[in-house]
C-alpha cells in the first residue's frame, strides 16, 4: 500500500518547505498518540502550543511534523514541513486529500444521532468498497480537516460527521468536505443557550448544504417538524431531497419494527424495494437513523443488500449505549449501559425507552443515573423536569441524579424511586456504587461536561472478573 502522504506532497499541498524526505502513514495532532510513521501537526491553542511537543513526537516515532519553525531541541534536518500557519496547513492538506480521491463524500449532522449514523454508514458502506469515516466525534473545525487529511487516496466512500453549537460553524466544514450527500438526522432543542429558537437551530443545520454541489442530495427526516424548512433550504441550492421516516411519500419509509433488548428488526421500503434487516443495537432511534443510512447508501450507488446485512454487526459507539456486564465479587453481575458521552432531551427520552426494553434478572432493578444536559439556556430546568413522565413510563425503579438542572427532574419524580441527588458526578458515584446489586440494569447518561464517565469508571471497578489473577 502506498504512503498516505510523502513530504513532497505535504509541501505541495500546503505551500510549505520540507526539510527532508519522508513518508507518512497517519496524521495526528496529539503527541501522546503518536505511533511509528505518523505525521504530527503542531497546532497552537490558547493554552498549549504543539511546537513544544514536536521533539517528543519525533522521539516516539513520528516520521515528521508540520510546524511554523524549527522547535527547540529539534535538528535542522529533521522530518519537518514548515508553513506559515499549521491550522491553515492542516486545512490545505484536507483540501488536497479530498481533491485526489475519487470518493463519494457523505456529510452527517443533526441535533442527535450524528455519531451513530456516521458509524452505521461506515459499517453499511464497507462491503461495497474502501470506506473512510471520522473517528469518534471528530466533527469540529479541527476534527473535520484531520479526518480528511487522514483519508487514503484509494477511498471509495467517505463519511464525515459535522457538529456545531453556534451559527456559522457548519458552512466552512461543508465547503471543506464538499459532500455529494448531506444527511440531517433531526433537529431538536440542543445548544439552546446559543440560539433564539429551534428554528434557528434548523437554519444552522441547513448550513451543511453550503458545500454540496448542485445536483447533490439532502437526506432529511420527514417526521421532524422542521422538514419543510430544511427541504426549502436544500431546494434553494439545487439539491434533490430524499425523505425518510414513517409518513406516506417518504423515499425510505419505515413499515414496521420489532424492538428487542439487544437489537432491532426493521421492515422498510427503500424506493420501490422492500427490505427487512437487523441492527445489532437496540432502540427505535437506531431504526429511524438506519432509514437515513439506507437513503445515503442508495444515493451513493453502494449495494443495498450488503448494507442491510452489515447493519446486523453494528454495535453502539463508546459512551452512546455500549453495554458492559459487571461481575460482582459477592456473586452475580449487573448490566451497565454507558450513555455518558452526551445528552439532550431527545436522546434522554431514547435512553429511557431503551431502559424500558431492558430485562433485569430476578429481583433486579432498572436504575437511571443522570447528569445535567448542558447548553439548554433559560429553559434548562423546565426541559429537565419535562422528562419526568418519560422516565417514570420506562419502569425505572431507582433514580440517582447530579447537577443543578437535573435537580428539577429529580424533584419531579415520585418519592419511592428517588435514590439521591448531589451537586456533581464525583459526589454521586459512591452512592451509586453502594446501591447496585446483582441482576440490575444501570444506565448512566449526561452531557460530556457533566463528567458522567467518572461514574462509569467507578462502576467498572466493581468488576471482579477484570481484577481476577
Amino acid at each position: 500500500m502506498s504512503a498516505l502522504w510523502t513530504s513532497a506532497e505535504i509541501a505541495a499541498a500546503t505551500g510549505g518547505k520540507a526539510l527532508s524526505d519522508f513518508d507518512v502513514a497517519h496524521v495526528v495532532f496529539d503527541s501522546r498518540k503518536v505511533e511509528t510513521g505518523d505525521f504530527f501537526v503542531a497546532l497552537s491553542g490558547s493554552k498549549v502550543d504543539g511546537h513544544d511537543f514536536v521533539a517528543r513526537a519525533l522521539a516516539a516515532g513520528a516520521a515528521g511534523a508540520l510546524v511554523t519553525h524549527v522547535p527547540e531541541g529539534v535538528a535542522e534536518d529533521a522530518g519537518l514541513v514548515i508553513v506559515a500557519d499549521t491550522m491553515v496547513g492542516l486545512e490545505d492538506m484536507a483540501r488536497a486529500a479530498r481533491a485526489r480521491a475519487d470518493v463519494v463524500a457523505i456529510g452527517v449532522t443533526g441535533s442527535v444521532g450524528k455519531t451513530g449514523t456516521k458509524e452505521a454508514l461506515k459499517v453499511a458502506l464497507a462491503p461495497s468498497g474502501p470506506t473512510h469515516a471520522s473517528v469518534g466525534s471528530f466533527n469540529n473545525h479541527v476534527g473535520v480537516p484531520l479526518t480528511l487529511a487522514r483519508m487514503p487516496r484509494e477511498t471509495r466512500y467517505g463519511v464525515f460527521e459535522m457538529g456545531m453549537n453556534h451559527p456559522g460553524e457548519l458552512t466552512p466544514l461543508s465547503r471543506l468536505v464538499r459532500p455529494h450527500i448531506a444527511v440531517i438526522t433531526t433537529v431538536e432543542p440542543a445548544h439552546m443557550e446559543f440560539f433564539p429558537s429551534v428554528e434557528a437551530i434548523a437554519d444552522a443545520k441547513a448550513e451543511i448544504f453550503a458545500g454540496v454541489p448542485a445536483g447533490g442530495a439532502a437526506v432529511l427526516n420527514r417526521d421532524n417538524p422542521h422538514f419543510d424548512r430544511l427541504a426549502v433550504a436544500a431546494a434553494a441550492r439545487g439539491l434533490h431531497v430524499a425523505a425518510f421516516g414513517t409518513a406516506p411519500g417518504c423515499h425510505v419509509r419505515l413499515l414496521d419494527l420489532v424492538l428487542k433488548p439487544h437489537m432491532v428488526v426493521v421492515d422498510a421500503m427503500v424506493g420501490s424495494r422492500h427490505l427487512t434487516y437487523k441492527i445489532g443495537t437496540p432502540g427505535r432511534h437506531w431504526a429511524m437513523n438506519s432509514l437515513a443510512v439506507m437513503a445515503a447508501v442508495e444515493l451513493s450507488g453502494a449495494d443495498l443488500s450488503l448494507a442491510a446485512l452489515a447493519l446486523a454487526e453494528m454495535k453502539p459507539p463508546a459512551g452512546r449505549g455500549r453495554a458492559h456486564v459487571v461481575t460482582l465479587a459477592s456473586g452475580g453481575s449487573f448490566t451497565l449501559v454507558d450513555e455518558s458521552y452526551n445528552a439532550s432531551p431527545a436522546s434522554m427520552r431514547a435512553a429511557f425507552a431503551n431502559l424500558a426494553l431492558s430485562e433485569p434478572g430476578p429481583r433486579g432493578r432498572r436504575i437511571a443515573v443522570l447528569g445535567d444536559m448542558r447548553e439548554l439556556g433559560a429553559d434548562a430546568d423546565a426541559l429537565h423536569a419535562g422528562l419526568a413522565d418519560a422516565l417514570v413510563a420506562s419502569g425505572v425503579d431507582l433514580v440517582f441524579a447530579c447537577g443543578p438542572h437535573m435537580k428539577a427532574l429529580y424533584e419531579a419524580l415520585p418519592a419511592p424511586i428517588r435514590g439521591c441527588h448531589t451537586s456533581d458526578s464525583t459526589s454521586l458515584a459512591p452512592y451509586v456504587s453502594e446501591a447496585v446489586r446483582q441482576a440490575d440494569v444501570v444506565v448512566v447518561k449526561g452531557s460530556l461536561g457533566s463528567y458522567m464517565a467518572s461514574i462509569i469508571a467507578t462502576l467498572l471497578k466493581l468488576d471482579s472478573a477484570d481484577s481476577a489473577p
